[in-house]
């Protein structure tokens, strides 16, 4: 199964992505994509841009423990995950996942789950550039409550 994660500060395709993961596969039956792009307002405020740091080292063993754990948890057949750092305006792409599998369930199931990840656990720190100064961004409890659903193990019921 191949793997990549990356973190860059440099722009990327997604369509070039998922081309190298399917290239010369036939047994791929179902490919899910999101690609996160920087919106030109925060919280109804207008933005010039974001700032995105992390730990390195840090965040890309996070993220590939998060990959070994979908893939654990469905049927893939290759994973992607790219994430920028640094400044990024409206517009630019910010992160990439992308899930292989036979089937749409575990692609769909994989790439949600590792969204969930990255917007709630991953050691990333988001600055957020306005016209009036810059933020921090601090997380928000509905991406916490969206990651939550995941300690629940595959084919069991959440308790309500």
């Amino acid at each position: 199964m191949k793997t990549t994660v990356r973190l860059q500060r440099e722009a990327f395709d997604p369509a070039a992505e998922a081309a190298a993961l399917t290239q010369g596969r036939t047994d791929i039956g179902a490919l899910v994509s999101f690609t996160g792009i920087c919106r030109g307002a925060e919280s109804g405020e207008p933005i010039a841009a974001l700032t995105l740091e992390h730990y390195p080292g840090m965040a890309e063993a996070e993220i590939s423990r998060h990959v070994e754990e979908a893939t654990s948890r469905w049927p893939l057949m290759g994973v992607t995950v790219i994430h920028r750092h640094g400044r990024i305006e409206p517009g630019e792409n910010i992160v990439l996942v992308i899930t292989a599998s036979s089937h749409r369930e575990a692609a769909f199931a994989a790439a949600e789950f590792l969204m969930d990840f990255l917007k709630t656990r991953a050691p990333f720190w988001k600055q957020v550039e306005a016209p009036n100064g810059t933020t921090w961004i601090e997380a928000k409890g509905a991406d916490d409550a969206a990651a939550a659903r995941w300690q629940t193990p595959p084919g069991q019921k959440a308790a309500e």
